[in-house]
């Protein structure tokens, strides 16, 4: 995949699963996606990948009311213009990690889901909780 490829999906994730949250939200969720890629795995080879690995960013998951949203949003919302330059700077790159190191997050007045247990929260930002497997992968 492409560079740009990788950016269009990625900022359309940011879009989908933090616009709500502004430019930290959106920076955050991309930090995780950046922080996936660098450690390849179940959940991803790169960039793309990541975003697209299924019922890991709900936004793309069919049943999801944001997944038909993606595919209609253009540069005419400006929240998405924010979501397109974090993203490129993403893919450059040169996107700072707000989250500590973050591979995980959920919404913070939802439930804890039972994959947050074994791993490390590390913050709040907008709306989310942040976590991270622990220094050994085991969450310790």
């Amino acid at each position: 995949m492409t560079n740009a490829n990788a950016m269009e999906t990625a900022a359309r994730t940011a879009w989908g699963e933090a616009r709500g949250d502004g430019l930290c939200g959106m920076q955050a969720v991309l930090n995780v996606i950046g922080n996936r890629a660098a450690s390849p795995g179940w959940w991803g080879q790169d960039i793309a990948s990541v975003c697209l690995c299924p019922w890991q960013f709900s936004c793309w998951n069919e049943d999801d009311p944001n997944a038909s949203k993606l595919a209609a949003v253009t540069q005419n919302d400006p929240q998405f213009r924010v979501a397109c330059a974090l993203a490129a700077q993403l893919v450059a790159g040169r996107l700072a990690d707000i989250t500590g190191g973050a591979d995980s997050y959920f919404a913070h007045d939802s439930m804890k889901p039972r994959w947050a247990i074994p791993r490390f929260f590390i913050k709040t930002i907008g709306r989310q909780d942040f976590y991270r497997l622990g220094l050994n992968g085991d969450g310790r």
